[in-house]
């Protein structure tokens, strides 16, 4: 009977585990973006030239976004470096942003949305060729 129930109980959070990670919120870093929002050429690293090189940063949410804008805080290397607004529309549930990068670095990435909260992060290498 208890060995049941543990199975039973393993099921259940498997089943669980497996809906909350196909619902979550994802960032994409990616060569492009296709219309159905979806990466093309994703990776977590990127080698761009002296002149500088940019990435496409995808978001796709499990709901809408509810705002008509959004905001990415970038840090490099641990440290602030810029903050870049994306316009949305409210029943958006993906978006994207092309972003020039001109240093090479680890970027952390956080996009929050109009009421202050964190949608999603990710991070992206940044080498020179």
């Amino acid at each position: 009977m208890i060995k049941k129930i543990f199975t039973i109980s393993l099921f259940v959070i498997a089943l669980f585990a497996i809906s909350q990670k196909s619902s979550s919120q994802t960032m994409y870093f990616c060569e492009g973006v296709t219309d159905d929002g979806y990466p093309i050429t994703e990776s977590s690293t990127f080698n761009i030239g002296s002149g500088g090189g940019y990435v496409y940063v995808l978001v796709r949410l499990p709901y809408e976004v509810a705002c008509r804008s959004v905001r990415f805080e970038i840090s490099k290397d641990g440290a602030y470096d810029n903050t870049i607004y994306v316009d949305t529309e409210k029943n958006w549930v993906w978006f994207w942003k092309k972003i020039t990068f001109y240093d090479a670095g680890r970027y952390e990435i956080r996009a929050y949305d109009c009421f202050d909260y964190m949608l999603t992060s990710g991070s992206v290498r940044i080498n020179w060729k």
